[in-house]
């Protein structure tokens, strides 16, 4: 009995040394899961360049408002005229008229015959009754307007290609000076007419006339045209 309790005790006694020293390695823990690697954000795709801008068609310039008929502007010691050319209607003439207008001839001028109720005329003499020289005659346009009132007309001789630079305001319609009613069928070109200053034309149209080196129908006290300039 006692045989068999000491082997029972070293029995035991073995064991627990073997439980001591470990007699086998324990399997290695498992290693922690790796922490999943931070998704990488995909690059932010670049930004679509803004397309450039349609450049603005320029909008068209506004058509140029044809230029109006030239006028001319006589200062008068009675007052200032105002009288619209008509190219279109006798270019010849109006570019004559013109001409003269710019190279200063008509200042100092006269209007040296005027008959109420019929016309006025101007454009070639100087106080004293000094005609001025002039360019050669041009040829006679008339025909595309009426001798109506207040209309501008060429002086000429009883020649049709006369004219040069003495002008007329008619005072009344004269019809018996168109083109369709003159004797000699030509008439007394027409190329523009008082659009202000109707006024002044009454004023020298009343003046007191009388004869005067040999003419008829002058003013008594000159009525001098200061100046001819382009009004626009």
């Amino acid at each position: 009995m006692l045989i068999k309790l000491a082997l029972f005790l070293i029995m035991a006694a073995v064991m627990l040394l073997l439980a001591g020293c470990g007699g086998g390695e324990a399997p290695p823990e498992s290693a922690p899961p790796e922490e999943p690697a931070e998704a990488q954000e995909a690059p932010p795709a670049p930004e679509p360049e803004p397309e450039p801008e349609a450049k603005a068609e320029p909008e068209p310039a506004p058509p140029e408002e044809p230029a109006g008929p030239p006028r001319v502007s006589l200062e008068t010691d009675k007052g200032t005229l105002v009288l619209e050319l008509y190219p279109d209607r006798a270019p010849e003439t109006v570019a004559n008229f013109l001409q003269y207008v710019d190279d200063g001839f008509y200042d100092g001028t006269i209007f040296h015959r005027v008959i109420p109720k019929f016309m006025i005329q101007g454009g070639g003499f100087v106080p004293g009754m000094q005609e001025k020289p002039t360019r050669p005659p041009i040829k006679n346009e008339s025909g595309s307007m009426a001798n109506t009132k207040y209309t501008v007309a060429m002086a000429r001789t009883p020649n049709p290609h006369s004219a040069s630079a003495q002008f007329f305001i008619n005072h009344q319609t004269n019809q018996f000076l168109d083109k369709e009613n003159a004797r000699d069928g030509w008439g007394y070109c027409v190329f523009g007419k008082v659009v202000e200053g109707m006024d002044v034309v009454e004023s020298i149209a009343q003046v007191p006339t009388g004869s005067k080196m040999g003419h008829q129908d002058v003013p008594l006290t000159p009525v001098i045209i200061k100046s001819a300039r382009r009004a626009g």
